[in-house]
């Protein structure tokens, strides 16, 4: 029996998890853009950073199972997670140095070539080359780090961990009001020391202050080729994108230049951006659960269909936030549109917090289906506050309702989604909801990026209202394909 743990000890447990959500809250929606604004030129700046979102997500659909699994057999006598956690961060600490390597070569003679050659500078491909080497080590850590509580923690225990790990994800959120300054004034070396001491010092904090018992013998291989089913998954699922996003370009290009109104033009490519991120997320869910499941598939529909709303969500709000310093600069015209766009993921923490709270204890008594279509019609209103928003208080009461609608999604959509797994085959089923973590991201900058520059090209700034008003679409479709899903439990 696993003996109880301190609260100290939950603490260190948890510490690492601090280290990753820093980096994940300053390098998406922050260093990432401001990089790409310093080396590319500003009409394509929406498509260069959907490139680099895109490649590393990619890679991080793939790798997180892998090493996860890895870890599963792992006979260190440090325990089956902590090497695990030690080579990630210190990989971590190396390649944001690549990343910021990336500044040297931004007045290289190699820019002009490339730009030429492939369309993107030096600095973009070695900012590129970054992040995928990012992605692969944070997520090795990544695997080892989630690995603990289930390890370590009694069952009685669990739920107090899950909630430091929770609070260790979100905390974040409010600290890097101290960072985007630092961003606005280009002091992009110090950031990137300022993430290389946060990988350090939590990762050995949680290195140091956990016991992990090794395993003593290696649990057989899986049979069925799990790393040859997740690399399928993830080039299935990036290819859909990306052949939906050719289609989209191609309405854009068909449409008669001269006697295509505006309004017709946004409507017939808006409409058909909005198809294409809808039709990548059904057909991608379907293939991974095929690929993920199999023959099973077909009697977990309800499940399939949980999945398919629940990456509709994060999509949208994800793409949301990766383009919300874009917007603010672009649309607002603030001289620091990094630290405005860290006021608003602070009003949207602020709210997500108070929204998560209360929506977890409503979603025990009022059920879980009618709080997330709650949930949808909170984020439609806030997408379209956000698409008419001219001024940062607006921006910051849109966020109010953005970050209501993505707490009371937090809270009830994980319930529901374990209430319609297999409880003998959990762990595989919930598995397969990766593909609407890393999925997310993918669906909604590689198609959101390139529309927004689309329009912006055809008047400045039109973009972002457009792409908008997509994600909004999207959190629509996710309230509208609810009756889809039949829960197995009297709280759906």
């Amino acid at each position: 029996m696993k003996r109880l743990l301190k609260w100290y000890e939950l603490l260190f447990l948890n510490s690492y998890q601090l280290g990753l959500s820093i980096a994940s809250n300053v390098i998406s929606p922050l260093l990432l853009p401001a990089l790409v604004l310093v080396f590319m030129p500003p009409e394509k700046k929406n498509t260069s950073t959907a490139l680099v979102y895109v490649t590393g997500l990619a890679v991080a659909m793939f790798i997180q199972p892998v090493m996860g699994m890895l870890s599963d057999r792992s006979t260190s006598k440090m325990g089956r997670r902590r090497p695990f956690i030690i080579v990630g961060a210190l990989l971590n600490i190396l390649f944001l140095g690549v990343m910021g390597a990336s500044l040297w070569f931004k007045s290289s003679p190699l820019n002009a070539f490339l730009q030429s050659s492939f369309g993107i500078t030096a600095s973009l491909a070695v900012l590129l080359l970054g992040i995928i080497l990012l992605q692969f080590s944070s997520n090795i850590s990544q695997a080892g780090q989630q690995g603990l509580i289930p390890d370590i923690v009694p069952e009685q225990q669990r739920g107090r961990a899950s909630g430091i790990k929770s609070v260790m994800e979100m905390v974040p959120a409010a600290l890097v009001l101290l960072i985007s300054p630092l961003i606005d004034r280009q002091k992009f070396w110090l950031v990137i020391l300022i993430l290389m001491l946060s990988f350090l010092v939590t990762m050995l904090i949680t290195v140091a202050g956990t016991r992990e018992e090794p395993l003593q013998e290696k649990p057989p291989r899986a049979e069925d080729r799990p790393v040859l089913r997740m690399l399928l998954l993830t080039v299935i699922f990036v290819g859909i994108t990306q052949l939906a996003l050719l289609l989209v370009k191609g309405i854009g290009t068909w449409l008669p230049q001269d006697s295509t109104s505006l309004a017709l033009r946004i409507v017939l490519v808006g409409l058909a951006g909005l198809v294409g991120m809808a039709g990548s997320i059904f057909i991608g869910v379907y293939f991974g659960a095929r690929v993920g499941i199999g023959k099973e598939a077909n009697t977990h529909k309800s499940f399939i269909w949980w999945v398919v709303t629940r990456l509709m969500f994060l999509a949208a709000i994800s793409s949301v936030r990766n383009f919300a310093m874009f917007f603010v600069k672009d649309v607002l015209q603030v001289p620091n549109p990094a630290t405005v766009t860290t006021y608003l993921t602070a009003v949207i923490f602020i709210f997500l917090l108070i929204s998560s709270i209360v929506g977890g204890i409503l979603a025990d008594k009022i059920g879980r289906k009618k709080l997330l279509a709650a949930a949808g019609a909170l984020a439609v209103l806030g997408t379209i506050i956000l698409v008419f928003s001219r001024t940062i208080p607006m921006v910051m009461f849109a966020g109010v309702f953005l970050g209501l609608g993505t707490g009371t999604f937090m809270a009830s959509n994980w319930a529901l989604g374990t209430d319609l797994v297999p409880q003998k085959d959990a762990g595989r089923y919930l598995g397969i909801s990766n593909l609407a973590g890393a999925g997310a991201g993918i669906i909604g900058s590689s198609i959101g990026g390139p529309l927004a520059d689309y329009f912006n090209a055809i008047q400045p700034g039109l973009g972002y209202p457009v792409i908008f008003a997509l994600y909004g679409g999207l959190f629509l479709l996710s309230v509208l394909l609810l009756p889809r899903i039949q829960a197995e439990t009297s709280l759906s």
